[in-house]
């Protein structure tokens, strides 16, 4: 890669998490996601009722909190985070419960555990290969689903916390990917400019992200864009896991020659 001066050398690369590091095949996501449903509409039909609310109301737990599931997707697109426990309480909200967020994003870390998660083929070795070069890591996830602290240690048990120095987890912030805020906040743990970091990830919110935050390349991963299709419907909309970008790679062995070629 070419050095354009003193600390220009791009050294640090920060990562998408879902399809680009690990990934579920689609049959699974879809359960995975479903399950998700299944807990909140759980949870919110074992929640005491809201004083103001009538006995004999009787929403339909599921429809309201898809709904606001869907909403959550649809904040986070345009860089805005609404967290997992800010959705049961919205959806506690709309249906006249008040449940405790802390039973749903427990609920959520057993399932977390118990999910079979893949990692992305090759790309631990990869990763491992380029740390010895001299970069370093961060993973920088959309969570809209799930919260980082149920993922923290799955990823551990998958050895991905020795590949990454740092983490960076929307729903423990107010920002998502597009916006530029949740790139700078992994920048500003490890000390590294924009110009000097390279994002990857497998969407249209790495591409634009890196972008709107000034990181010298975004390059699209390919490789595991296998979809189930309600994570498509909300997540990718027409056109968005083929953003516009000069860079792409299909299989991670590809990754440490295509960092060669960028400027």
């Amino acid at each position: 890669m070419n050095d354009d001066g003193p600390g220009r050398s791009p050294r640090l690369l920060s990562l998408d998490l879902w399809h680009t590091l690990v990934y579920l095949e689609p049959e699974a996501e879809e359960a995975y996601m479903r399950a998700q449903v299944d807990l909140a509409t759980t949870v919110l039909a074992a929640a005491p009722r809201a004083a103001t609310t009538s006995a004999d109301e009787g929403p339909d737990y599921r429809t309201v909190f898809e709904d606001v599931y869907a909403r959550a997707v649809a904040a986070s697109q345009h860089g805005r985070s609404v967290s997992p426990a800010l959705q049961i309480e919205e959806a506690g909200a709309r249906c006249g419960r008040v449940p405790d967020p802390q039973v749903y994003l427990d609920g959520l870390r057993d399932l977390v555990g118990r999910t079979r998660f893949r990692p992305a083929p090759g790309a631990f070795d990869v990763l491992r290969g380029l740390r010895q070069d001299g970069w370093t890591t961060a993973v920088v996830s959309n969570t809209v689903g799930e919260p980082g602290a149920a993922l923290r240690p799955v990823l551990d048990q998958m050895g991905v916390n020795r590949l990454v120095d740092a983490f960076v987890f929307s729903d423990e912030g107010p920002w998502t990917k597009p916006a530029p805020e949740i790139f700078r906040e992994a920048l500003a743990r490890l000390g590294v400019g924009p110009e000097q970091t390279v994002h990857v990830g497998d969407g249209w919110v790495d591409i634009e992200g890196a972008r709107r935050a000034g990181l010298r390349a975004g390059v699209l991963y390919t490789g595991l864009q296998r979809y189930g299709a309600r994570y498509r419907q909300l997540f990718l909309p027409e056109g968005w896991s083929e953003p516009t970008t000069a860079y792409r790679f299909a299989s991670w062995p590809e990754l440490p020659g295509l960092l060669g070629q960028i400027p």
